[in-house]
């Protein structure tokens, strides 16, 4: 059997975008489509951060939220991650990550898991164990300065990737481009992981009650050295990409 003959009984070798097999650029698109739902959720929980006393309520609901769509993030580029150094040839091809990002990416995971873990945890135990707040202050700082980095690296293609899976069918039709294949399969994982987390967000809601006026634990002088750093940093990977 040939190699492209072989990537085809594996499920990977129908050609896609650019030539590309497909399962790639599958992969490739659901994890765009994914990390575009982290980033708005993000946004909107970072936002909530300097109000948090008066927003509680609202920092519960999207935190608890973040955690569907970032497992599947998790598992989308792990999926990658593993397929690539096992050396499967279709991945292989596409390449690593460039240097930084691989270096960064054990830390964004760290951080992120342990970020959303003592949310969840504080959510369950209220304002009492001071351990957990640290650990969810200072792994917000941590994860706040890596997900500058990765989202100024990834955000100018993202919304290409997302465009040409969700563009109207007509427009390829003229382009003499193929429908993309697996689109409604991406959506359908995007809901998959958001209906159960926006469930356990909102039994959680009473939870915040007790955290309401909370003042603890401010982000002042460090929170402000972690934003400079990682604009600094983000700064430079986007100088260094042009």
């Amino acid at each position: 059997m040939s190699e492209k003959e072989a990537e085809q009984h594996a499920g990977a070798g129908a050609p896609g975008a650019g030539g590309e097999p497909s399962g790639v650029v599958g992969n490739e698109r659901l994890t765009a489509l994914i990390g575009a739902v982290v980033l708005v959720l993000s946004v909107a929980e970072v936002a909530t951060v300097p109000t948090l006393g008066s927003l509680m309520v609202a920092h519960f609901f999207v935190g608890v939220l973040l955690a569907g769509p970032v497992v599947a993030k998790t598992a989308s580029t792990g999926w990658r991650f593993m397929r690539y150094y096992t050396r499967h040839p279709a991945y292989r091809r596409k390449g690593p990550p460039r240097p930084l990002l691989r270096v960064i990416a054990p830390i964004l995971v760290a951080s992120t898991v342990a970020l959303i873990g003592s949310g969840i945890a504080l959510a369950i135990t209220g304002p009492a164990p001071e351990i957990l707040i640290r650990v969810h202050v200072v792994s917000f700082l941590i994860w706040l300065a890596t997900i500058a980095v990765h989202v100024v690296a990834y955000v100018r293609r993202v919304p290409r990737l997302i465009g040409e899976d969700w563009r109207r069918r007509t427009v390829l039709q003229k382009r003499g481009k193929p429908e993309p294949a697996g689109r409604r399969m991406r959506l359908a994982v995007n809901i998959a992981v958001l209906v159960p987390a926006a469930i356990t967000a909102v039994l959680l809601l009473p939870t915040a009650a007790p955290w309401e006026g909370w003042r603890g634990q401010a982000v002042t002088g460090p929170g402000v050295l972690a934003v400079v750093v990682s604009i600094g940093t983000a700064v430079a990977v986007m100088l260094k990409r042009r």
